[in-house]
């Protein structure tokens, strides 16, 4: 997507006016033209309630071939980049309605945001939830302040309950939109990238459906340089962004069934604005795998010693997979944007990042039932300086010969070429070790 020419006129004719539908019953109509002005105005209004979160350089640079500096907004105190956009939206309402009140329907990181901001500027704030909402997501809404109703069964059902809601009791229903004062607080981001690291040749941030994050950034940072590349990155099952700029309209017609990996990456397009807006600014956007995802958060919690969720890995995760060449040898930030993971899918996504990494395998052979041959066994893996994490005997379903016994191991090793040693060690004393495939 090719820069035609620069800054104002670029974001005058990205932002055209979007009615909202008359049965919203939500922040106004029709959306103002968004200036490089508006993100600066919000930078400082906010400057008070949000952390101006640090942009490092990485360990993970030499790896990489390239000089990688992470924006870690998942140090925001909701663990996540939404409280930008939420706090500036939230100041903005007229003070009649900050009394009334607002109320959100989801256990997004958008909804964790409004519960956390709105309890702090003293806006009496109800949060809906479904009842198959993780107890975890419940407890914290409640700790930040919010008033927490579990109603129905589906995400659906909560959003009807709560318009309902709104529409009795005079609050004023929020969902996540890309309205130019929701924009505005997330562009404060690249204001400040551009501030923290001199000479930038590139950023990268996290796409799919809520690219708001993504449109509000690129504003900020081709009025600053045009000469900046702006990549977003999304799922490769589920490209929505990709498929919405190439209808030239926001798309529904797919859906994500590992939402609760993905978060809010996979949300369906929100709106025509931010569409727009990254269709004119962005100059490429790129479809990452999950295993890459994995493994990204894998070196975020190993190089960077943090615990983020795939939507705080992707970025990087287009690094991993390769799907950047251009940028070796360049000076290129990415937008670490979000820390909210369950913990229990931090185990299962650690665990299952290690065995894509080469660094915990299986294997299965079959040795006599003797007296000492279960020591020349582990006598080669100590050799090899393998790690047994696991290590079980079969004997009454084994196949084989009668005094044998099937053994069933699990090893930890330090990478791909150490795996590959422990493979031919094995295979050489042992012809018919089966190695269990990923």
């Amino acid at each position: 997507m090719k820069i035609v020419s620069r800054n104002e006129e670029l974001l005058r004719g990205a932002l055209s006016c979007i009615p909202q539908p008359s049965s919203r019953t939500s922040l106004a109509s029709c959306n103002k033209l968004i200036r490089f002005e508006d993100i600066s105005a919000a930078a400082f209004k906010i400057q008070c309630g949000v952390q101006k979160t640090p942009c490092m350089y990485s360990r993970l640079s030499k790896q990489y071939g390239m000089d990688i500096y992470l924006k870690k907004e998942f140090l925001q105190y909701t663990g996540s980049v939404k409280e930008r956009g939420v706090l500036y939206l939230l100041m903005s309402l007229p003070q009649d309605q900050q009394r009334k009140g607002v109320i959100v329907a989801s256990d997004s990181n958008f909804s964790m945001a409004v519960a956390y901001h709105a309890s702090e500027l003293r806006i009496p704030v109800f949060v809906i939830m479904s009842t198959s909402t993780a107890p975890a997501r419940v407890k914290m809404c409640r700790e930040y302040g919010a008033m927490v109703i579990s109603y129905g069964t589906t995400a659906k059902d909560s959003q009807v309950h709560a318009r309902r809601l709104a529409q009795e009791n005079g609050y004023l229903y929020l969902e996540e939109e890309d309205s130019a004062v929701y924009l505005s607080g997330l562009g404060t981001v690249g204001l400040e990238m551009y501030e923290q690291v001199p000479k930038l040749d590139a950023v990268i941030f996290p796409a799919g459906g809520h690219c708001g994050l993504l449109a509000g950034s690129a504003a900020a940072l081709k009025h600053l340089n045009p000469h900046i590349s702006i990549i977003g990155v999304e799922p490769e099952s589920f490209p929505v962004l990709q498929q919405s700029l190439k209808a030239g309209h926001p798309t529904e017609d797919q859906a994500c069934n590992n939402h609760h990996f993905y978060g809010d990456v996979s949300g369906v397009c929100f709106g025509s604005n931010s569409l727009q807006l990254t269709g004119k600014l962005v100059d490429k956007v790129v479809a990452v795998r999950e295993e890459d995802i994995l493994i990204s958060m894998l070196r975020l919690l190993e190089y960077e010693r943090a615990t983020v969720d795939a939507e705080g890995a992707i970025g990087l995760a287009a690094l991993v997979a390769g799907k950047l060449p251009e940028l070796k040898g360049k000076r290129v930030a990415v937008v670490i944007c979000s820390g909210n993971l369950e913990l229990h899918l931090l185990q299962r996504c650690i665990a299952h990042a290690l065995t894509l990494d080469n660094r915990v395998c299986r294997f299965s052979l079959v040795i006599p039932d003797c007296p000492g041959d279960m020591s020349k066994l582990l006598e080669i893996l100590a050799r090899e300086e393998a790690r047994v994490l696991d290590i079980k005997q079969e004997r009454t379903f084994v196949t084989s010969e009668l005094f044998t016994v099937e053994v069933i191991c699990t090893v930890e090793t330090r990478d791909k070429i150490h795996t590959a040693q422990l493979r031919n060690a094995l295979l050489e004393r042992y012809p018919r070790t089966a190695w269990t495939e990923r």
